[in-house]
């Protein structure tokens, strides 16, 4: 049964984090506005997830800095004041998101329900999403959104991007060739392909004239996975990591060809914009984490090593158990990548030669 049982004047989303999934969650608060096109929307988000969604409509963002400790509470207390929400989906497990709820007044405050409703969640509001069996994390959020009244739970993004944006993205792409996005950088070193792999792929690619970009933000980490994989490639790629703005990332996204990205934003980012992206997986689960509209183009050795340590079937293996190590994705082989790269070209080829013939 959803709720409520009237219509709502006011809706408040709580996630804070990461990139991945707030854009993931995206989908679901859009499915609301569908829906609920008079409610008002607050999201109380993240500082660096905020300025990927500046500008999204009909949302007003509350921003909540984990890094300020107490006074990052005392200020969303403040920001809130005098509001009292029809719904509050507490859409983050993380005892932080928790207890930031706890300064969101509402009459419905929904949660996961109980099983995955970690580090307490479940104590802290008064409804609960129904329960999923092996649910994508999107698919999750969108729970949400249907204990919300929505119907409609097909998953649709319109992200804000600005024409300055657009038109700067498609200046840094040639016009006669296609363009691979390679964001080969994670936030943990263990999620990222070797750098042999990313630049053997980058040479794969130029060699049959594509152009290529390595993409990914300015922490060091990502800077030096980038230089070390220009310093290995026939001939550079244009090294964009560190660069660009996480907008400007989108855009470049948006009218490129093909991401190539381990399990981190930029694959999600591509989803959005319907971009297709082969996502590389060794630590997670790609049917729960996976970019959701390319789950077909996945190269992923999770279900071999998640079987090998839990020592059972995958089907009786918990759903979303990491595999652990520092060193399962030279797993992943090379080919394996060539041939999703060449399975996404043959497909849009076939899909372009079809328009034409219907045409």
């Amino acid at each position: 049964m959803s709720y409520p049982s009237f219509k709502p004047q006011s809706i408040c989303i709580l996630r804070l984090s990461a990139i991945g999934d707030v854009c993931n969650c995206v989908a679901a608060v859009q499915a609301i506005q569908k829906r609920w096109p008079d409610a008002k929307i607050t999201w109380v988000i993240g500082k660096v997830e905020s300025i990927l969604l500046q500008g999204l409509p009909g949302v007003e963002f509350v921003i909540f800095d984990k890094k300020s400790g107490l006074q990052g509470y005392k200020d969303l207390r403040k920001s809130l004041k005098g509001q009292k929400f029809d719904i509050l989906l507490q859409m983050q497990v993380a005892l932080r998101a928790s207890v930031a709820s706890l300064c969101i007044k509402a009459k419905y405050k929904v949660g996961f329900d109980k099983k995955r409703a970690k580090e307490g969640q479940w104590l802290f509001g008064n409804r609960r999403i129904n329960k999923q069996i092996n649910p994508h994390v999107l698919e999750g959020f969108m729970a949400f959104a249907e204990i919300a009244g929505v119907t409609d739970l097909t998953p649709r993004w319109q992200m804000p991007l600005s024409e300055s944006d657009e038109q700067w993205a498609i200046k840094q792409l040639p016009s006669d060739k296609r363009t691979l996005i390679i964001s080969p950088a994670a936030s943990k070193a263990e999620r990222n392909w070797n750098v042999e792999g990313y630049a053997k792929m980058a040479n794969y690619a130029m060699k049959k004239g594509w152009h290529v970009i390595l993409s990914g933000g300015p922490a060091q980490l990502d800077v030096d996975i980038g230089q070390k994989i220009e310093a290995l490639c026939d001939r550079a790629p244009m090294n964009m990591i560190g660069k660009t703005s996480l907008k400007q990332m989108l855009a470049l996204i948006k009218h490129s060809d093909i991401v190539l990205a381990p399990d981190t934003g930029p694959a999600h980012m591509a989803t959005t914009v319907n971009t297709p992206v082969i996502g590389l997986y060794a630590h997670s689960n790609p049917g729960r984490t996976g970019p959701y509209l390319s789950q077909k183009y996945v190269v992923s050795v999770y279900e071999h090593h998640i079987v090998s340590q839990q020592q059972r079937p995958i089907k009786l293996v918990k759903w979303g158990k990491r595999a652990k190590g520092e060193k399962l994705m030279n797993d992943i082989q090379f080919k394996s990548v060539k041939d999703k790269f060449e399975t996404i070209i043959l497909e849009r080829e076939l899909g372009s030669l079809a328009a034409i013939q219907t045409f």
